[in-house]
């Protein structure tokens, strides 16, 4: 087989031969360490694309398919590696590359088809929050068994008590914002995007609306659906241009991170290639705005002080794709600072994948599980009453983990915690 059948991971050739084989990678792999197997890790990974790549290994072999399809695409080596090999690009070109000779669990093609089309999207995500309204979905955590049961402890995790909004007091004075909505954010975590706004326009962001917008491309990308995701990428740009904003703003590590890749995604594309670059470079994680203006900490009133005063203990677990894709660790740490009532605790390994991973823990519910048990743990040994985390995905995989070992702890968005906290500062007596 001669490697133009593999066109993406020979055009990322020189990302892998950065890699040294050092091994430090290895402690910073969830799948190496839930599965034990050398092949299971991104030192292993790298070795099998090389290895398809000089013809040593077929793309059809179902070994190479298995232990590929076994990443989370979490890219905590990247941030161990000491030799900067970019394996997030080397994999998602891999699995381009491999698409052609393995084509996608029935599972994966539902998923990524129902996320490509607004017309299946939406009945999809308005038959979720029926379920979840209904009780259906948490019925369901409750009687299936445990591994039928955790999609719907998943979607029953999203529910949100319903609670009185405030009027967002700001001056504008750092620019315009535009958000991108997403789809589970907004299908699922409405009020994390309300308050993502509201927070944005206390801390002086004007905030903008973005009409046309669609899926990132996010979960596309990653299965290796490289096309889907450029043509998703394209709306998007189109869109938030015509919105004007200076800044694009996400609240889903996972989307922010896709979106900062356009640049990189549409590089090829002569027509593309200048426009995805600016808008990627107009991205900006919610948590790092909020930061950059403080951010504001807004006083409690005498009436509301003995809510703020019994402080709940919240947990912060660090999405993969903020801190080892974007490299933004300490914003999110600023937003709970300046929320009044938190007192932060330390979790152990905060920086370990949960197994969510888009639809992995769909496609893999096994090894996903495996992954999700010793954070779990770290949660429980924690003392929090709250685990805090920015990405759609991480919510829902700890949310519905923790939902069926019977735990009360709740987990949360870090905006919904400062929101909440602002709510509190302008409720009036």
């Amino acid at each position: 087989m001669s490697t133009h059948d593999l066109v993406p991971l020979e055009r990322a050739r020189a990302g892998l031969d950065a890699c040294v084989h050092c091994g430090f990678c290895l402690p910073a792999c969830p799948t190496y360490l839930a599965l034990e197997d050398e092949n299971d890790s991104p030192r292993g990974r790298l070795l099998l694309m090389g290895a398809l790549l000089d013809g040593s290994v077929r793309p059809d072999d179902p070994a190479v398919g298995t232990h590929l399809d076994q990443c989370l695409g979490c890219r905590g080596c990247e941030t161990a590696c000491p030799s900067g090999v970019p394996y997030g690009r080397l994999l998602e070109a891999t699995r381009e590359s491999l698409l052609p000779h393995r084509p996608l669990p029935f599972v994966a093609r539902v998923v990524l088809g129902v996320f490509a089309n607004e017309w299946a999207l939406r009945p999809a995500l308005a038959l979720a929050r029926l379920a979840r309204a209904s009780g259906i979905a948490a019925l369901a955590a409750r009687l299936l068994p445990a591994r039928l049961a955790m999609p719907f402890a998943m979607l029953a995790s999203t529910a949100r008590p319903e609670r009185q909004g405030y009027e967002p007091q700001g001056d504008g004075s750092r620019g315009t914002a535009s958000l991108l909505t997403g789809c589970v954010m907004e299908g699922l975590f409405t009020e994390v995007n309300r308050a993502t706004e509201r927070t944005l326009t206390v801390n002086g962001w004007t905030m903008r609306t973005t009409d046309g917008q669609r899926c990132c491309g996010a979960l596309h990308a990653h299965a290796g659906d490289a096309d889907t995701a450029r043509a998703l990428a394209r709306e998007n740009i189109a869109a938030f241009e015509r919105s004007g904003a200076d800044v694009v703003v996400l609240n889903s590590a996972g989307c922010g991170a896709m979106c900062r890749e356009y640049g990189h995604l549409l590089a090829d594309d002569r027509a593309w290639a200048v426009r995805a670059s600016a808008f990627s470079d107009r991205v900006r994680d919610v948590h790092q705005l909020l930061a950059s203006a403080g951010p504001v900490m807004l006083p409690v009133p005498a009436h509301a002080r003995d809510v703020a005063a019994g402080a709940i203990r919240v947990a912060y677990d660090a999405p993969c794709h903020l801190q080892h894709a974007q490299r933004i660790v300490e914003p999110p740490l600023a937003v709970l600072h300046a929320a009044n009532g938190v007192s932060l605790v330390p979790l152990a390994d905060s920086d370990q994948c949960c197994g969510s991973a888009g639809i992995f823990n769909l496609v893999l519910p096994e090894v996903a599980e495996r992954v999700l048990a010793p954070k779990l743990v770290r949660i429980a040994e924690s003392g929090a009453d709250v685990v805090a985390t920015g990405n759609p995905g991480c919510l829902m995989q700890i949310g519905g983990g923790l939902r069926l070992s019977g735990s009360e702890v709740q987990v949360r968005h870090p905006v919904e915690l400062l929101d909440e906290s602002y709510a509190r500062a302008q409720r009036p007596g």
